[in-house]
């Protein structure tokens, strides 16, 4: 019996041997290649997950675990022979305990469902990476979004895990409190481990009460850094920010013709507000604005209504779609570095000057409260070298600055080079973990680290 017939008799109905699928499976949203795998398994259950790494460790054959394909760096392109693990059949909410903020999901729940299911619970999950991904793949990669300057992104917010090691043993890792000394960490281990230690299977997610009181502002600025300039200055007040966007010129541009936005295509900061009382917010989003005009803003456009607000944060997260479609039949570099907030003005006037001096043309946009900012830089086939360039002098820039090679995307294959010039000797502990989690390299291997 070949190896395919071994895993069709191990999974009936739940096998997906098509081209088509098989290739989907072998490729993520950002990286420029793709390949199929050997074959896609549906779990519906941790039995079946640990019956694939038997199965897998009988004939040697790799696993990706996969949510919705939404990651940016190569993280499910298989350097070898991989079977695909998808978890859209493992996409249930097991529980919700709004008296104690928090519910329990499987891997395959996507955050949009997860909050359409807390409707009527006056809570909601908060970390928001723009594409609708699998709460586990969020997990995997540490993930955030456009509100982690206020609510963090997903490590703070998954109180504990179930996880299946390459040996099938299952792991019950924290717990559902909110804070925890008993003993090592080992939760957080495999928060951002990119499926590389083990398969989540399971997660405890913490809640937030909906903000009673909120303010949405598009603010317009003369150029790049001085936004960035005023997103400093924001943060340095103290100032309860929920969301602190930066989006330049080419960004907005690129919206208005992809939905007809409507923008000012000026460099522009999106700025949200929660509060407590209306009082606050109001005397809040006064200082608000008193800064970014002190900061040379332009122009300054409030979200009068809800339904508008939703529509300027649906705008932030289609910007890289929008970029995508403003130049057919290119190929794109996209950065994710994250410096110390002082010297988030500089890193940008930076990452402007080096698109200027290479010859390149760019987009500048990210979470500028976080001190994390992305480059999506188009070109043709052929000039893709040259944005690799550029991505690599950014990145070594960043770290110049105390900074890091990616901030929320993961390392996947394309960031693995830049790992020795960010952890030095740490990188050989984490090899170290990697080959006493997996010791014969079956999880998603070469991702992150290269291994044998």
């Amino acid at each position: 019996m070949d190896k395919l017939e071994a895993l069709k008799r191990l999974f009936p109905g739940k096998v997906d041997l098509s081209e088509s699928e098989r290739l989907r499976h072998g490729k993520d949203e950002g990286y420029p290649e793709a390949r199929p795998v050997l074959a896609v398994v549906y779990p519906e259950g941790v039995e079946d997950v640990q019956k694939a790494l038997q199965w897998a460790r009988a004939w040697g054959v790799a696993v990706i675990p996969f949510g919705a394909g939404t990651s940016l760096e190569g993280h499910l392109l298989p350097l070898g022979e991989a079977i695909s693990l998808d978890f859209a059949r493992m996409n249930r909410l097991l529980e919700v305990r709004p008296e104690d903020f928090l519910c329990v999901v499987e891997p395959g729940l996507t955050r949009k469902a997860l909050n359409e299911a807390l409707k009527g619970t006056g809570l909601f999950f908060p970390v928001d990476p723009g594409a609708d991904a699998t709460l586990g793949g969020m997990a995997a990669t540490n993930a955030s979004g456009t509100t982690t300057v206020r609510y963090g992104g997903m490590r703070p917010n998954v109180l504990a895990l179930q996880v299946v090691l390459a040996s099938g043993e299952v792991l019950e890792l924290g717990r559902g409190v909110r804070k925890t000394s008993a003993g090592y960490d080992l939760k957080d281990l495999f928060i951002g481990s990119e499926g590389t230690l083990g398969v989540i299977t399971r997660l405890t997610l913490r809640l937030h009460p909906l903000p009673e009181h909120v303010h949405t502002l598009r603010v317009f600025f003369p150029g790049v850094e001085e936004a960035a300039l005023a997103s400093y200055q924001v943060m340095a007040s103290g100032l309860p920010v929920a969301r602190l966007e930066l989006l330049d010129e080419l960004a907005l541009r690129a919206l208005n013709r992809y939905l007809g936005a409507g923008f000012p295509e000026r460099p522009a900061l999106f700025l949200e507000f929660h509060s407590s009382t209306k009082e606050a917010l109001e005397a809040e989003s006064t200082l608000a604005l008193e800064m970014v005009k002190e900061a040379g803003a332009l122009a300054v456009e409030a979200a009068k209504t809800e339904e508008e607000r939703k529509r300027q944060w649906e705008a932030r997260h289609q910007a890289y779609w929008a970029l995508v479609h403003l130049f057919p039949g290119h190929r794109f570099a996209i950065t994710d570095v994250a410096v110390p907030l002082s010297r988030l003005p500089e890193m940008v006037r930076y990452a402007q000057g080096l698109l200027r001096e290479m010859g390149l043309t760019g987009n500048i946009l990210g979470h500028v409260g976080d001190g994390n900012f992305h480059t999506l830089v188009p070109v043709l086939p052929e000039d893709y070298p040259k944005a690799e360039a550029y991505a690599e002098a950014l990145v070594r820039r960043a770290l110049e600055l105390g900074g890091t090679c990616t901030a929320e995307h993961g390392v996947g294959l394309r960031k693995k080079k830049y790992l020795p010039l960010e952890h030095g000797p740490a990188l050989d502990w984490m090899r170290k973990l990697k080959a006493l989690l997996d010791p014969e390299g079956l999880l998603n291997p070469g991702k992150v680290l290269d291994t044998p």
